[in-house]
């Protein structure tokens, strides 16, 4: 394997680094504990990358078992136990624990304990996740076609598992 063809060809470099500091309050906040963080949009990374840390209160369910179609999806845990399905059983995250979920890999995660649980998801390469996390709360509450839609623009495919 060897390196991805240059993409930037100037000589002397550039001054176009990101920095967000930690007290940054989260981009969306809902009931329950939950919180999510901007970390790195597609926007920001032309597409490279989209980097969230997620927070999630004590017995938040999470997304069922699903996979996309065109991007990847990791978890980092931060702090707590994060309950992760790999495709095949359900495994208990813990600080420092990571999952890599390949295009097309089935999965889930949710909070089962009594405690918050914060973790890191990283989508590669990048999409516009943030409409999907800001709406998707509202969509499922509608339910019916017009959730089945926005699921299928967002590139989450949902599977009968139980």
């Amino acid at each position: 394997m060897s390196y991805p063809e240059p993409r930037y060809f100037g000589e002397d470099g550039e001054t176009n680094a990101v920095f967000r500091p930690a007290g940054t309050e989260p981009d969306i906040s809902s009931g329950g504990g939950n919180r999510t963080h901007y970390l790195a949009t597609s926007a920001g990374t032309g597409g490279e990358f989209g980097l969230y840390k997620v927070e999630l209160g004590p017995r938040s369910p999470g997304p069922s078992t699903h996979f996309h179609r065109s991007i990847s999806e990791s978890f980092y845990v931060l702090s707590g136990e994060l309950r992760l399905f790999d495709g095949e059983r359900w495994i208990t995250g813990r600080e420092g624990d990571f999952l890599y979920v390949p295009v097309g890999g089935l999965h889930a995660f949710k909070n089962d304990s009594d405690d918050p649980v914060s973790m890191l998801m990283l989508f590669s390469p990048g999409a516009p996740r943030e409409e999907y996390f800001e709406q998707v709360a509202e969509m499922t509450r509608r339910g019916g076609r017009e959730l089945r839609d926005f699921q299928v623009k967002h590139d989450s495919f949902f599977v009968d598992t139980e």
